[in-house]
């Protein structure tokens, strides 16, 4: 079935709330930059929750793009699987979008068709205000993580073009 799915890049996050939408303006940008081929499923989820669920279940591997609440330096990354999180080497204490997808992966096995690989790219934001950019601690890892994601596409074997007027 995994041969089946696409891969999957999922931005999640709230644009309105400064570095919380570090998800999605980082899948924009890969969107803005880059093309992918078909077998390459990109969604900017904002803050879609359940209805996330196609997605997740329509892709293996997931390589999800959001911002964590933990202790640490804002700006700085953590990469972690699903299975780090299960395992309990990482906090459960993410983004309030990272827990709801974490819930909607649980949904999607019991519908057996939940992606068995999931990784999160994240940063610690620098600042959550109610506004639509990002903070420069947050832009600053922008172009690190999307290339992150470039390079896990690569060792997949999977050809990615820059575009032309990028």
């Amino acid at each position: 079935m995994t041969s089946e799915k696409k891969i999957g890049i999922v931005g999640i996050g709230n644009l309105l709330l400064e570095d919380e939408g570090f998800g999605v303006h980082t899948v924009q940008y890969l969107i803005d930059n880059y093309e992918f081929p078909e077998n390459v499923e990109i969604q900017d989820a904002g803050t879609a929750g359940i209805y996330m669920s196609p997605f997740l279940e329509a892709c293996d591997p997931v390589f999800a793009i959001d911002v964590v609440d933990i202790e640490g330096e804002p700006g700085s990354f953590h990469h972690f699987t699903l299975d780090d999180v299960r395992a309990g080497k990482f906090s459960t204490r993410m983004s309030p979008h990272q827990l709801g997808m974490l819930e909607i992966i649980e949904v999607c096995k019991l519908r057996d068709a939940a992606p068995e690989q999931v990784e999160f790219f994240t940063i610690i934001p620098h600042s959550l205000k109610e506004v639509i950019t990002l903070s420069e601690v947050a832009q600053s890892r922008l172009e690190e993580v999307a290339q992150m994601i470039l390079n896990k596409l690569e060792d997949l074997g999977v050809k990615v073009e820059k575009k032309s007027n990028a």
